[in-house]
């Protein structure tokens, strides 16, 4: 019994701290709403500058300075990071666009879709193999965004980048080896001079000069470290007592607080096309969960 313990222990730890994660990223809205009199491309800069402050005390707080080190010394590494950091840049600019220009439920569609493009880019970049649901699983998404095409006459192309630039960034990372908060540093350091190069030379903004802000508005704009840093903190604290697989069945939390904040508190329009698209997306992904929780338990049974 007392063997056993520990690892109960763990798994409810990772739980609490996935469940913290994803509720986290789902009410980050909440926190740009705030800032909906600023530029999506200041509050970027903000959360450029305050990440790397604030990830640089936690990194040499947790010890990891040599590997900081050890990944600035790379230049490999560092070039393929400056190609993560691009991508994450125009990810994070993005959503902060969408969700201060009412496009909320196209980025909660975004992150909705992002896991099964992650099974579609498992395949054609890591070789994996596709299971016959989650073959069907795709396939809803796709007829998903084709009918929003039909109906409305566009791409969902909020949604489809979001899910791209988060997607193909996890691929990177993952392929890097590189711890996630010494990995985040390093790109947050790698956008810090353009940031502030932005900040000072390009934003002529009624809130660019802090000195003549209220200290609300500059603490609101300070915590953007906090937003981006603490989901991170729980995240990887569940990586490290979950199964990624059960870490994934976490995911859809997020994007669906998105979708009840988009439609109940900020009222955007919900089009029968795009609730169509939503109808296939979330059958998909249940497909999609059931057919990993029976891999899942197949995969303990052979064991």
């Amino acid at each position: 019994m007392s063997s056993t313990q520990p690892n109960h222990s763990q798994a409810n730890s990772g739980v609490i701290n996935a469940v913290l994660a994803y509720m986290m990223w789902g009410f980050a809205p909440l926190y740009f709403k705030l800032l909906d009199s600023v530029g999506a491309g200041e509050i970027l800069v903000h959360r450029i500058v305050w990440s790397s402050v604030l990830l640089l005390v936690i990194v040499f707080a947790i010890k990891k300075g040599p590997q900081f080190i050890q990944v600035i010394t790379n230049k490999k590494q560092l070039s393929r990071l400056l190609l993560t950091a691009t991508i994450l840049a125009t990810n994070w600019y993005l959503f902060i666009w969408a969700v201060n220009n009412d496009y909320l439920l196209d980025a909660s569609l975004g992150y909705y879709i992002n896991p099964l493009l992650n099974v579609a880019l498992g395949i054609i970049f890591l070789g994996e193999r596709l299971r016959k649901w989650q073959g069907v699983a795709v396939g809803l998404a796709v007829a998903g965004v084709l009918i929003q095409v039909v109906m409305l006459g566009t791409l969902p192309i909020i949604s489809l980048v979001l899910a791209g630039t988060f997607g193909v960034y996890g691929l990177l990372r993952k392929k890097l080896h590189v711890d996630s908060f010494v990995g985040l540093l390093v790109e947050s350091l790698v956008m810090l001079p353009i940031a502030l190069i932005f900040w000072q030379f390009f934003i002529a903004s009624p809130t660019s000069n802090m000195m003549e802000n209220t200290s609300a508005l500059n603490l609101t704009l300070i915590a953007a470290g906090i937003v981006t840093t603490a989901p991170l903190l729980c995240f990887t604290a569940a990586a490290k007592r979950l199964t990624l697989a059960t870490l994934g069945f976490f995911q859809y939390i997020g994007p669906s607080i998105m979708f009840l904040l988009a439609t109940f508190m900020y009222q955007e329009p919900l089009h029968p096309a795009k609730l169509a698209t939503f109808a296939f997306i979330w059958a998909a992904l249940m497909i999609y969960s059931l057919d990993s929780l029976r891999a899942r338990r197949q995969k303990r049974a052979n064991n």
